[in-house]
């Protein structure tokens, strides 16, 4: 069982949520599968130096800086096709939101990278399961865009402490054609028609330990699901 891991960089608000990421990979390594770490050689929206918050006055390359996570076994967008691999997951992190897609700029009415939005479409058409996690909703939800599938996906709830809008993001989503639920961290959300799960993850005020369970809960879902 070989599942994808789509690493859109390195680090919370330029790139992957290196947590999420390393959680995801371990996840996947317990229930017996391996981990086909992904990337795209191009380069991040921007850097953000993660003690301050500022920008930083360089380039950094998602391919280069997925390696990192990866320890150099990192695969480029390009070179995988759908049947490489029997599911999917997409960690959060900005890099969802900067690098993937610009929903970080244009909300809802941002553009998706035509390679990921490929690799998502022929996984689905396929019928190849699909775990979003975090902020990752928005990436899958703009792949599907404008398609005859409306995928059901979480993004945290509006009732919880959350460091982010969700309702923002909610209705963004739902511009988009995507149903939303409202599900804690402690939940996860499996659209079993179109073989899609969300987790909520740091979407949501969380304890690491939290987060883990959480993402251990999707990846035995996705497993179940293939």
């Amino acid at each position: 069982m070989k599942i994808g891991v789509l690493l859109s960089g390195n680090g919370v608000y330029d790139g992957v949520e290196i947590q999420e990421a390393v959680l995801t990979l371990l996840a996947i390594d317990e229930i017996g599968a391996e981990a086909v770490c992904i990337s795209i050689d191009r380069n991040q929206h921007h850097v953000i130096n993660h003690l301050n918050g500022e920008e930083m006055d360089e380039n950094r390359n998602m391919l280069i800086e997925s390696a990192r996570i990866a320890r150099g076994n990192v695969q480029e967008i390009s070179s995988i096709s759908p049947a490489d691999i029997d599911a999917l997951i997409i960690p959060g992190g900005f890099g969802s939101a900067k690098n993937f897609t610009q929903w970080a700029f244009d909300g809802a009415d941002g553009q998706i990278l035509p390679e990921v939005k490929l690799l998502l479409v022929n996984l689905v058409n396929i019928g190849k399961p699909i775990a979003a996690l975090c902020v990752s909703p928005i990436v899958l939800s703009k792949a599907l865009e404008g398609s005859s599938i409306k995928p059901k996906m979480t993004i945290g709830n509006d009732v919880e402490k959350s460091p982010y809008d969700i309702a923002s993001f909610v209705e963004g989503l739902n511009k988009c054609g995507t149903e939303t639920s409202m599900k804690s961290v402690r939940e996860i959300e499996i659209d079993r028609e179109h073989k899609i799960i969300s987790a909520p993850c740091y979407m949501m005020e969380a304890t690491i330990s939290e987060v883990r369970k959480n993402i251990r809960s999707a990846v035995e879902a996705l497993r179940d699901l293939m």
